[in-house]
């Protein structure tokens, strides 16, 4: 027998579930059947596919046995079953980063925590909330040694050598003196009904009751061993529609989600014709807490036939719909499909485009406080389907939803577009981090004089390579208001006699700026503000951002241009300052004060301190 310790992390989930989560224990039923489940389908696989498994005479289905004497519970099922490394590797150690996100993402409220354990795959250890004592005896199909792995929650765990007959497992639970409520028939069998009704094998609860025989004084009552299936053993989503009800669809996804929340919505559809498959999607209402991280689990379960085959395949949806959980039920797959063959196949690539298509026209439905969740939750990864689905772009900007600066809360294309102008058809934008900023950037003066909406976009890391590689939505062309000509009542030729009588002027600012900046020049975009910067639409590295983070490589600084506001009374001032040495501190400051402006950084923050000092104390 060999002792180890457990890994830190789950040291740490030990005595949290030991410690902490006590509102909703009963779900280390739900967890463990759950497990028992994935290990059935992962040997009906190997069974139909595999010659050495296929002539043994095998019905998968899960027990729970129910000993009150003993005060244990046990559920067992004839899966795949562990040898001594998948125990090191599944109980002992979690490989992956589940384990540390879970402990991350703890809100220190018991309920939502709870909702949390399935959800990152540290399932087996709820049952540390019941009991201080747990054995799992497992032995995997096609070895011929089995194992104990035995813990008391502690810190350290044992695995040895026994023995057992069948492939599978048996999860032995010494539940806690104040845990008995899991002792009970009826309690089991409400949890196992609640949870996990449509787990598609036979789920056996076998327990004692009394038995009463004789009459009178010669009645005689004895315990008396019986066996029941608790659920319904029946896979939801082959059923038709009409049978069922929001009721059954809601309490599958809780079990299939490890959760109690309801979805968002959800979609259920069957193809037939040329190829036969099934699907059963739902948008959570809540976005996973893996949903940004490279190693995000896959939400959707593949089966042919009603045979599971994978629930790693990432390339069942686009990646930018890794949110979404569900299933995929193909007909014409075959059973033995490889991984390697998934990626290329032409059947599933035909599902995959139309499982895409259903989900994002369930999502275009969405209304009102729905639609505002959606958007909450998803926004920025629809933004990121944008940028990565060509065929869905148009259905996608239907979906996607922006701030504006003359609108409250969230707004679609389509609304922006009826109040914009029907002749120019240009959708105005400006890119930043600082929603703030943003709305107060001297950029959108002259907007906000002449009455243009424009998009406020502040998920500057997405926004700034999606947006500008839109080009046009329903024949309205995308314009960045930093890189063109703002909204005034000036004729060119009026624009041009400004630029000339205060050419001196932005010659000798840009002789003091130097390099720091591409150009100076006079502006009639600035109503309030002196000046602003902005990037200069001619130059190449303007609109690539895209191409950059596409080779994964950061983006070069765009050179920005200066401008001034010729109507100011400072650039009045500054246009007839003699002394050389304040009139270069003048042009520093407009510079970096316009950066600032833009949510940007003087080059050197010091020195722009003491400019400001020294003016205002001459001011003064």
């Amino acid at each position: 027998m060999a002792k180890h310790q457990f890994q830190t992390e789950i040291g740490q989930l030990l005595k949290l579930m030991t410690h902490s989560l006590y509102s909703n224990k009963e779900i280390f039923i739900r967890e463990l059947v759950s497990n028992a489940s994935d290990a059935i389908d992962r040997f009906n696989y190997i069974q139909l596919t595999d010659e050495k498994f296929k002539e043994e005479n095998w019905v998968g289905k899960i027990n729970i046995n129910i000993d009150e004497v003993d005060g244990t519970l046990t559920i067992a099922d004839n899966g795949l079953g562990m040898n001594e490394e998948d125990l090191m590797n599944n109980l002992g150690t979690i490989a992956k980063s589940g384990t540390k996100s879970f402990v991350e993402s703890l809100t220190g409220d018991a309920k939502k925590d709870s909702n949390l354990i399935g959800q990152f795959g540290v399932g087996f250890y709820s049952v540390f909330m019941v009991s201080s004592k747990v054995d799992v005896i497992t032995k995997k199909a096609g070895e011929e040694q089995a194992y104990m792995f035995s813990t008391d929650g502690t810190g350290e765990f044992e695995i040895k050598p026994v023995t057992k007959e069948e492939h599978g497992t048996i999860v032995y639970i010494k539940l806690n003196d104040d845990e008995k409520e899991f002792l009970s028939k009826w309690r089991v069998e409400e949890i196992v009904k609640k949870y996990s009704n449509h787990i598609a094998y036979p789920i056996m609860m076998h327990f004692s009751e009394d038995e009463t025989t004789g009459k009178d004084d010669d009645k005689v009552t004895k315990k008396v061993k019986k066996s029941e299936q608790v659920n319904a053993a029946t896979a939801l989503w082959t059923l038709s529609k009409t049978e069922l009800k929001k009721e059954d669809y809601v309490e599958f996804y809780k079990s299939f989600a490890h959760g109690d929340n309801e979805p968002l919505t959800y979609l259920h559809n069957k193809v037939e014709g040329g190829q036969e498959f099934t699907t059963l999607f739902y948008i959570p209402k809540t976005a996973p807490m893996d949903m940004y991280r490279a190693d995000y689990q896959s939400g959707v379960k593949l089966y042919v036939k009603r045979v599971f085959i994978t629930d790693s395949d990432k390339e069942l949806l686009p990646t930018y719909l890794r949110f979404v959980k569900g299933i995929i039920d193909s007909e014409d797959l075959p059973l033995n499909v490889s991984r390697e063959i998934l990626q290329e196949n032409r059947i599933l690539a035909n599902i995959k485009q139309n499982s895409t298509k259903k989900i994002l026209q369930a999502i275009k439905k969405l209304k009102g406080d729905d639609s505002s969740a959606f958007t909450k939750q998803y926004n920025k990864v629809i933004k990121e389907g944008i940028f990565q689905d060509h065929v869905n772009k148009e259905l996608l900007l239907e979906i996607v939803r922006y701030k504006s600066s003359t609108q409250e809360g969230m707004i679609g294309l389509d609304e922006y577009i009826s109040r914009g102008n029907s002749e120019k058809k240009e959708i105005y934008y400006i890119v930043g981090e600082n929603e703030k900023v943003l709305r107060n950037s001297p950029l959108l003066e002259a907007y906000k004089k002449a009455e243009v909406e424009v998009l406020i976009l502040d998920d500057k890391e997405i926004d700034e390579i999606v947006t500008p590689m839109i080009g046009a939505f329903k024949e309205w062309s995308f314009k960045d208001i930093t890189t063109m000509d703002a909204p005034d009542s000036k004729t060119a030729e009026e624009k041009e006699e400004i630029s000339k009588e205060f050419k001196s002027l932005t010659d000798k600012i840009k002789e003091v700026l130097g390099e720091e900046i591409k150009e100076v020049k006079t502006t009639t975009r600035l109503t309030s503000s002196p000046s602003c910067v902005v990037k200069d639409a001619s130059d190449p590295m303007a609109g690539m951002a895209y191409m950059f983070a596409q080779m994964g490589q950061p983006m070069p600084e765009t050179p920005l241009i200066l401008e001034i506001n010729p109507d100011h009374e400072m650039i009045k001032k500054l246009d007839k300052l003699e002394n050389s040495e304040t009139f270069a501190d003048m042009a520093w400051i407009l510079l970096d004060s316009a950066k600032l402006s833009e949510g940007l950084e003087p080059k050197d923050k010091s020195a722009f301190a003491l400019r400001i000092a020294k003016i205002a104390t001459q001011a003064l």
